[in-house]
């Protein structure tokens, strides 16, 4: 039986925002399903409108992911983003060729105000994540949009019903992108709003209940929202004694980690369903001299999956009876590579390790959360009536400080900026130099992992909107880098041009020092009631040096759904205050904020 021409199909081209474009047409009511690249027109014949996904490779390139002519002859509008938005204009005969990088916010001036850009405003601000650009548009289709570093930002053949935006109107950080998306639906594609309520929290745990079976879920917890959240949904849906938790702490935990998860199952009647496994260190020995992010991540997981293992068979659970259960979100997914394999590795999440992958596919892997994301989950924690101090708690990284305590495996001195950057920072009132020590990045939909640029106010203002701008410039136009950092607080005055880079890996009393530093910024925020301002605060420790000690970077973000984020803007007064106290810190030479967006950066440094 066909489905009613009232759902979106969207092809994944291998974009970490693919699924969040499906996402964004759940939230207007419409239905999208999800195919690969090489889906036969015939499985679309269902459909009233195609979407073709951003993603990490250029159109020009042998291997790049392709779609069938066909899927264009189907008679149904089709809009491309991004990686899509190129590809389509290669398959009607446009060129598409490399360009200059444009990564981050955007000012799109639109010049046809109807279809696409209805009820959305001539100027307005864009995200933008690509290198390549549309440098010659197919015959018959005209330009409709266009930024300053891309004439070519969208384009529409209304005779074919075919459209391309460049930008991404699927994330939070394009202003009108819901509504782009909803004209293309509803105006385009002419599908009719559903009224369609249904009750979340019965659904996943019915959906809990008939995976699971007359099976018991073995659950790891990490104190976060997600896996907790997920273990609360999973204790709702099963009998009390077939569901039971383990926390490791790792020694990689924040302060008072492990008190308040405690805290909060208690208040939900599940402290006896909760084990505590002091793991540290195992996980100090097996990670001492790794430098590397992703060996970092791969060794995490693979000493989760062992514990997980030693304390299954220490209590006597059955591997055939039970199911290991896990709070992944979608991010995670898309991050490590996507489900499919189609994305680009950005980090490999401890959720994801080969070792867990291999349990999923022996299907002895259970995650109630995994299409979605991080507002979603508060929404289901609110929904299963978990206190606000859980639910709006800012993300923590599973692999806990272990990606916040940045590591080099050399040492190296401070560069000079090129003479193109140097004039520009110059400009802009500041002075900076690049620093060999480097961070993981996400520009073009793919992995980088990049040096950081470091600089200094010598104007003493404080513009956020200028640093914001100074950030966006320096890491389009510098291909050596991902990540801007300013200096705000040293324990004496230093210069730039004499930091350096030591080498370093996770050691207990590096983890102390950026542990004091992430509880004494933790406690800060909450003494201001500034804690809800922001998204996240990753507090990082990175071996930048200035005398005998290392610096910390203050990294405040919004985001939505942590797919791309913006750094938080605080009140400047404050932002001092606490900079100078964690400056004051032993072991602490300096501390900087970290003024990059993502991308082109990623939220935590590795």
């Amino acid at each position: 039986m066909k489905l009613k021409k009232n759902t979106i199909a969207i092809i994944d081209l291998g974009g970490q925002y693919c699924h969040l474009i499906a996402r964004k047409l759940r939230d207007i009511g419409v239905e999208p399903r999800i195919y690969g690249p090489d889906v036969a027109p015939k499985q679309l014949d269902w459909c009233a409108g195609v979407i073709l996904s951003g993603g990490p490779q250029s159109v020009y390139e042998a291997a790049a992911p392709k779609i069938r002519r066909s899927v264009l002859d189907l008679g149904v509008p089709v809009l491309g983003i991004c990686y899509g938005h190129q590809l389509l204009a290669q398959m009607l005969g446009g060129h598409v060729t490399k360009r200059d990088g444009e990564y981050g916010h955007a000012q799109l001036h639109v010049k046809v105000s109807d279809t696409l850009f209805r009820n959305t405003p001539r100027s307005q601000q864009v995200w933008m994540s690509h290198s390549d650009a549309v440098t010659q548009l197919p015959k018959g289709a005209a330009p409709i949009a266009s930024t300053e570093r891309c004439e070519n930002a969208a384009f529409a053949d209304f005779k074919r019903r075919v459209f391309g935006v460049q930008f991404h109107p699927e994330v939070v950080h394009t202003e009108h992108g819901r509504q782009i998306l909803k004209n293309f639906a509803r105006c385009v594609c002419k599908i009719r709003k559903r009224s369609k309520p249904s009750d979340r929290i019965q659904r996943l745990v019915g959906w809990i209940r008939q995976t699971v079976g007359d099976r018991s879920v073995f659950f790891l917890v990490s104190g976060g929202v997600d896996s907790t959240v997920a273990f609360v949904l999973c204790a709702r849906a099963l009998p009390k004694e077939r569901i039971l938790g383990l926390y490791v702490d790792t020694g990689l935990m924040r302060e008072r980690e492990t008190e308040e998860l405690r805290a909060t199952l208690a208040g939900l009647g599940l402290a006896d369903r909760l084990m505590v496994r002091d793991a540290s260190a195992l996980f100090f020995d097996k990670l001492r001299g790794i430098t590397a992010p992703e060996e970092k991540r791969h060794i995490i997981g693979r000493l989760f999956v062992q514990i997980q293992s030693e304390a299954m068979h220490e209590y006597g659970i059955d591997s055939k009876h039970w199911l290991l259960g896990q709070g992944t979100i979608y991010p995670d997914t898309i991050e490590s590579g996507g489900a499919a394999g189609r994305a680009a590795l950005i980090k490999t999440h401890h959720n994801r390790c080969e070792e867990i992958r291999e349990l999923i596919r022996l299907g002895r892997v259970i995650e109630p959360l995994s299409e979605f994301y991080k507002d979603e989950v508060r929404q289901v924690g609110s929904a299963l009536e978990l206190p606000p101090q859980l639910t709006q708690r800012w993300p923590f990284p599973g692999p806990g400080l272990a990606i916040r305590c940045i590591c080099s495996a050399t040492s190296g001195k401070a560069a000079q900026l090129s003479s193109a950057s140097a004039e520009t920072v110059r400009e802009a009132g500041f002075s900076g130099v690049l620093l060999p020590v480097q961070s993981v990045g996400v520009q073009g939909d793919a992995r980088t992992y990049r040096k950081v640029v470091a600089l200094r106010n010598e104007r003493r203002r404080f513009d956020y909107h200028r640093m914001q701008e100074l950030s966006t410039v320096l890491c389009n136009v510098h291909a050596e880098t991902n990540r801007v950092i300013v200096l705000l607080a040293t324990g004496s005055e230093v210069r730039l041009e004499d930091a350096r880079i030591r080498q370093a890996s996770i050691t207990r009393k590096r983890v102390d020092i950026l542990r004091r530093a992430d509880f004494l910024v933790r406690m800060a925020m909450e003494r201001s009631g500034l804690t809800g301002a922001v998204w996240q605060f990753p507090v990082v420790l990175a071996p930048i040096c200035f005398g005998g000690g290392e610096s910390v970077v203050l990294r405040p973000v919004n985001s939505e759904d942590g797919m791309t984020a913006n750094f938080a803007r605080l009140p400047l007064p404050f932002l001092m205050r606490v900079a100078r106290k964690v400056a004051n810190l032993s072991g602490v030479d300096a501390v900087f904020l970290d003024i990059t967006n993502k991308p082109p950066a990623t939220i935590e440094w590795e």
